[in-house]
């Protein structure tokens, strides 16, 4: 027959297992709002019975129950959910820094505006057409010196722009990098961590959620896939091994530059900061630079008109002009090399010498121009009289030549520059386009990648929600269910409890009242 205390032994498991059912309940419902949690449970078995007592078989009933035990504590979580988000934020990630960093490539060309470049290029070229209606004007010139300066001032600002902006995303792609690095030596613990928890029969709830949060902010960072065997989690990059039980492989900027080019790192915040510096800063650096570049020396072809005289030795089309052969007879088309070649056609007020190069670097040279040190030719900012507007002279008795001051040639075809076609493509003829247009398209094709990258944020982001809200509704912690958990097992636990007071009645009756009766 059974033991006399066998009920108070059920009893009491009951008690011990319900009270980590609640402890457990407790546990989830305090970490609703904790992010990474996933909600736990108490695997309750019945524990294992026990047969009668008999020589082979007694006539009692066997088999009898013994109660219930929890088994195990075990999360609810799907690898296939984790894997898919894993998936999908990687390109979130990639995709939120190219929006990031074109809405600010946006923000530095700020056009369409009545204060950005496109503005002070017009400026410019209203300037020059005012000056043609008083060539004599000092004034003019002053207007003219003023809007040049303006005009540089704008290509050197928007160029240290985007070359902050490209050493921002250069020190935060190294941020970032550091992030990875600290990461995975943090995982590679809790691997070493969860093994020896679980190397003594428990299952290591809480480190565990800790290691998949963090591994979800991996791979924001970086593409990666992670497998899971013995020695924990094995994550790699394309084929770089990051983390191999507690050893980890260190990353820099050297190695993901070559990951970059091996296509071993395609995705993630780290891919996107790099991708949006090389492609999109340095592109529009690149298209800058062209602009200032084919201002000041891409061909275009022009007409000069007839009686012009140009300085002496002056070469255009292969065709040299001297002595009296520098009066054209006729209109004449040629190919000039950009502003500067064009100012270098002319006469200023302060001579019958040739213009000077109207643009130059900060150094002072012709060559090398770039946004960043593009300038107004010195010598023109020190004496604005420099400033060229007429293409003839006359001869004095002397033989000498004097400059007619009130021609204004050069500077009607300086005005008429707003409509000329450069040739942006360095003599090849196939990017022939009006400065204005081809700023115009540059912040067209800012607008069409921003867009697009709007588009494909968007999107992405409406995926990572959506694979979040389906591993939320298989781990997360609803407060709903864990109150009715809760309530039925305080019911369970009140059950045991009265059940334990019961068979307490009883021993009591058999220990202190048995063998008293007629006493």
């Amino acid at each position: 027959m059974a033991s006399t205390f066998h009920g108070l032994e059920t009893a009491r498991r009951s008690l011990f297992t319900t009270q980590s059912a609640l402890n457990t309940t407790g546990h989830n419902i305090a970490n609703a709002n904790t992010l990474g949690y996933s909600r736990q449970v108490v695997n309750m078995t019945a524990s294992r019975p026990i047969e009668a007592v008999g020589f082979s078989k007694s006539t009692a009933a066997g088999q009898l129950g013994t109660g219930v035990e929890a088994s195990s504590i075990t999360r609810i979580r799907e690898k296939f959910l984790d894997n898919q988000y894993r998936n999908e934020y990687k390109s979130h990630g990639n995709f939120t820094v190219q929006l990031d960093t074109l809405s600010k490539l946006e923000g530095i060309v700020n056009e369409p505006s009545d204060t950005g470049l496109r503005t002070v290029i017009s400026n410019f070229w209203n300037s020059w057409s005012d000056l043609s209606k008083n060539p004599e004007n000092a004034d003019g010139r002053k207007v003219v010196m003023e809007q040049t300066m303006a005009l540089v001032d704008s290509f050197n600002y928007t160029s240290k722009q985007l070359a902050d902006l490209k050493t921002d995303l250069t020190e935060n792609a190294q941020i970032n990098l550091n992030t990875v690095n600290s990461i995975t030596t943090s995982i590679a613990q809790l691997n070493g961590e969860i093994r020896r928890v679980e190397g003594l029969g428990d299952n290591a709830n809480d480190l565990r959620d800790q290691r998949d949060l963090i591994t979800d902010q991996l791979s924001g960072l970086i593409n990666i896939r992670v497998e899971e065997d013995a020695n924990g989690y094995r994550i790699t990059m394309g084929g770089t091994e990051l983390v191999q039980g507690t050893a980890t492989a260190e990353l820099d900027m050297a190695s993901v530059t070559t990951a970059v080019a091996s296509g071993d790192l395609n995705s993630g915040a780290i891919y996107g900061t790099i991708y949006s510096r090389d492609h999109f800063v340095d592109g529009y650096i690149n298209e800058l630079d062209k602009l200032v570049q084919t201002m000041a020396s891409g061909e275009f072809e022009i007409t000069l008109p007839k009686g012009s005289v140009l300085p002496e030795g002056t070469v255009l089309n292969n065709v040299t002009y001297t002595g009296t052969n520098r009066t054209l007879a006729d209109d004449t088309t040629v190919t000039v090399k950009g502003l500067n070649g064009l100012h270098q056609l002319g006469y200023s007020l302060a001579g019958q010498d040739a213009g000077l190069p109207f643009f130059t670097n900060k150094a002072g040279g012709t060559t090398g121009l770039t946004a960043g040190n593009i300038t107004l030719n010195p010598a023109i900012v020190a004496n604005s009289n420099l400033i060229a507007s007429s293409m003839r002279v006359v001869t004095n008795a002397d033989g000498s030549e004097s400059v007619v001051s009130g021609n204004n040639s050069l500077a009607v075809l300086f005005s008429q520059m707003r409509d000329t076609r450069f040739d942006f493509d360095a003599g090849t003829g196939e990017n022939k386009n009006t400065v204005d247009a081809y700023f115009r398209s540059v912040v067209g094709q800012l607008g069409v990648q921003a867009a697009e990258a709007t588009r494909l944020q968007t999107n992405q982001q409406i995926i990572v929600d959506q694979v979040e809200s389906r591993r939320q509704s298989v781990s997360g912690v609803s407060l709903d269910e864990e109150m009715s958990n809760m309530i039925k097992f305080q019911h369970a636990y009140n059950a045991a409890a009265r059940n334990m007071t019961m068979i307490d009645e009883i021993l009591d009756k058999v220990i202190n009242g048995m063998g008293r009766v007629g006493l």
